[in-house]
This record gives structure tokens, C-alpha cells and sequence, in this order.
């Protein structure tokens, strides 16, 4: 789960990591009185969605008065900010975050992300933060910082000053980096996250570090002990379909493609979308329907795939281990005469009670094809998908 930048600076400021004044406003009203509660040399408006790439697709813009304030706020709310990272849709802002305008030394880059090859915490840093981070870490590697944190261990001292060489500060600022790390690992074990990225980490007028931006994710697998900031999730940032796959417990995620899938199983979901695409199609989702599903479930699941309008063939691959292949059937004809899916669907059933979930498909007066091999159910299913019935 991601959270805004306001959301994230205020976790900053428990663990006392340093971030410059700014307020949340969700109405120009908001922001107008944000504003003005601030005294500097101007304000900077930051939409708040959860994409990076802001600055360059206009989602962070210079105010020096406040009529320029409500005229940026007012150009904010309601569109769709389009950024590289967002999708062409974009996403909605409903939020900007009003910040006193800070004067700027040198822009850096830091981070914290669970590395999966050591299984541990990693922190990486560089002298070059800013906009173009993707492009330095593309093209010049040898200048993003990494180092692992041992668990058992913890931080140590010789780590952080180690960051601070590679970032080249002085010995002030040094013991900064050192206090700020501390807080951000802290803040990353206590709150079970899987990314804090702030970029850019600045060197303020007065020589100060500062924490101009802020992004945080939190492990979805643990959100049930940190409630208070579940509170916080912001559905209209989330894709609606996903949202709704929480809601019934599916594992959803939208792809590209005119195939939809559905599955139980990761792992078997992940081989069914990498054959779909080996015999020439594009998946339009990964959809993993668990070990328990039953046919209402499965019938949610349907109506979930057929929502997206790019879907033009569905491939239902089971294996029938603790859910039974004749209520995956059921679940089957129940969701296509519920929903009236109008596109070809290829199914695949094997394991438990596959025998009775054929026959309960055969007997039906849908068009369904029913095949038994993996490799050929990708191939039917492509043919569908390109109109080759």
C-alpha cells in the first residue's frame, strides 16, 4: 500500500527526521488558508497522487503569491495527472500538499528497500538525486550507493558514514545523515515497509539536510497490525478493479493485454501468463482465485475479468488440489449466466473431482471449450482471443 507524501512526511516527523513546513488541502479553500498559516518566500503546490515523475508532467509548481496559489491549486483539482510512471489514464488529484519554499544547495537521492536477493534491508544513496534518478540509474550505475543492513546487527555508525562519504557531505552533516538514517530504519521495522524513497534529499541554504520529498510503501501482508495506517489507503489512487478483488479476496492485478486469466494458484497463474505469451497472445491480468474458492467466488472473479473491455477471450486454468474442479464449473456457468460474458472462454480443469467439473460444463448450454492440455488451452485461447473460433 502507498501512501501520499503529506502522509508519509508525517511518519517523518515522529521519528524526527527533518522535512520542510507544508499542510495538506483538499479544496482550493484548504489550500488558500494552508498558505497563508506558512511564512517563507513563497510556497511550492504538490499534487499529491501516488506516481512518481510529478515535477516533469506539471504536478509540482513554484507559487510567489496567492493569487498564483489559487490559480495553481484551482488548475489541480479534478484532472488526471499523467506522469511516466502513472499509466495513460492518470490519476486523479484530490489532495495537494501546500510547502513553504525552500532554498536548495544540492539535491541528493536516499533510500531504504527490502533487497530480496540478501533477504535484508538495503539502503541506497546518491550525489545525483533530482528529476533524472531513472536515468542515472540506467546509465550510470557506479553512481547509486548500495549497502545491506544485517538484521541481527542493526545499523551501525561505519554504515551511515559510509553514505555520507558517497553522498560527499562534511562532518556536520555527516552526523545529520546519521541521526536521519537511524530514524528511517526505525521507522521501517516499526511500521513494516517495504520502500522509503525521498528524493531529492537536499542540503538546505543553511547547509541542513532536508527531506523535500517523501514516498513510502507499506507490506500489504502486514497491514493487519498496522491498522492506523490501513486507515490511511486512498482507494481512488488504487485501480477500481483491484479494489474490488481486496474486497472478495482475490489476488488481482491489470495487465495490458486482451486475455484474461484466471487461476489458483501464484505460481500456476504466473506459468499460465508466460504460455499465453509464448503462443503470441498478451495477458490482460493476473488473477489468482486461492485454494479456496467456491463457486460465488469464482463467480466474482468472472465479473471482475469481464469488466475490462480490452478482454476479448477468458482462459480459466485450475488445478484441483484443496478447491474442487466441480465447484470451480458451477462457479463458471453461474458468473457467464449472471454476467452474460460475451467472449470466448477456454477451460482447463485437472485434479480433484475434474471427471464431475467436465461433465457439469459439457451438460451446460454455454460455449465453453473444455480442453486437457496446458500448451493446448494457450493456443485455443490465443486463436479466440484474434477471432479464429
Amino acid at each position: 500500500m502507498n501512501l501520499h507524501e503529506y502522509q508519509a512526511k508525517k511518519l517523518f516527523e515522529e521519528y524526527d527526521i527533518p522535512v520542510p513546513p507544508g499542510l495538506p488541502a483538499h479544496s482550493i479553500k484548504e489550500a488558500l488558508q494552508q498558505a497563508s498559516a506558512q511564512h517563507g518566500n513563497g510556497w511550492v503546490i504538490k499534487a499529491q497522487v501516488h506516481a512518481g515523475g510529478r515535477g516533469k508532467a506539471g504536478g509540482v509548481k513554484l507559487a510567489e503569491t496567492m493569487e498564483e496559489v489559487e490559480e495553481i491549486v484551482t488548475n489541480m483539482f479534478g484532472r488526471r495527472l499523467v506522469t511516466n510512471q502513472s499509466g495513460p489514464e492518470g490519476q486523479p488529484i484530490n489532495c495537494v500538499l501546500v510547502q513553504t519554499k525552500i532554498e536548495i544547495s544540492r539535491e541528493l537521492y536516499l533510500g531504504l528497500v527490502v533487497d530480496r536477493s540478501s533477504r535484508k534491508i538495503a539502503i541506497m544513496a546518491s550525489s545525483e538525486g533530482g528529476m533524472d534518478i531513472e536515468e542515472v540509474a540506467a546509465k550510470s550505475p557506479d553512481k547509486i550507493f548500495n549497502i545491506v543492513i544485517d538484521p541481527v546487527m542493526g545499523l551501525q555508525n561505519y554504515q551511515a558514514r559510509s553514505v555520507s562519504d558517497a553522498l560527499g557531505l562534511d562532518n556536520a552533516q555527516q552526523v545529520q545523515l546519521i541521526h536521519l538514517l537511524e530514524g528511517l530504519y526505525q521507522l521501517f521495522l516499526d511500521k513494516d515497509l517495504s520502500l522509503i524513497e525521498i528524493n531529492p534529499l537536499i542540503v538546505d541554504g543553511k547547509d541542513n539536510l532536508l527531506c523535500l520529498d517523501a514516498k513510502i510503501s507499506v507490506d500489504d501482508n502486514a497491514l493487519y497490525r498496522q491498522t492506523n495506517l490501513e486507515e490511511w489507503r486512498d482507494p481512488t489512487q488504487e485501480d477500481e478493479k483491484e479494489t474490488i478483488a481486496k474486497r472478495y479476496d482475490l489476488n488481482y492485478i491489470t495487465l495490458n493485454g486482451n486475455i484474461a486469466c484466471m487461476v489458483n494458484g501464484a505460481g500456476l497463474a504466473m506459468a499460465t501468463m508466460d504460455i499465453i505469451k509464448i503462443s503470441g497472445g498478451e495477458p490482460a491480468n493476473f488473477l489468482d482465485v486461492g485454494g479456496g474458492a467456491t463457486a460465488d467466488k469464482v463467480a466474482e472473479a468472472f465479473k471482475l475479468i469481464v469488466s475490462d473491455t480490452n478482454v476479448e477471450a477468458i482462459l480459466v486454468n485450475i488445478f484441483g488440489g484443496i478447491v474442487r474442479c466441480d465447484l470451480i464449473a458451477e462457479g463458471i456457468i453461474k458468473a457467464v449466466k449472471e454476467v452474460g460474458v460475451k467472449v470466448p472462454i477456454v477451460v482447463r480443469l485437472e485434479g480433484t473431482n475434474v471427471e464431475q467439473g467436465k461433465q457439469i460444463l459439457a451438460e451446460s448450454d454455454l460455449t465453453i471449450t473444455a480442453v486437457d492440455n496446458f500448451a493446448d488451452a494457450a493456443n485455443k485461447v490465443v486463436a479466440a482471443a484474434k477471432g479464429d473460433h
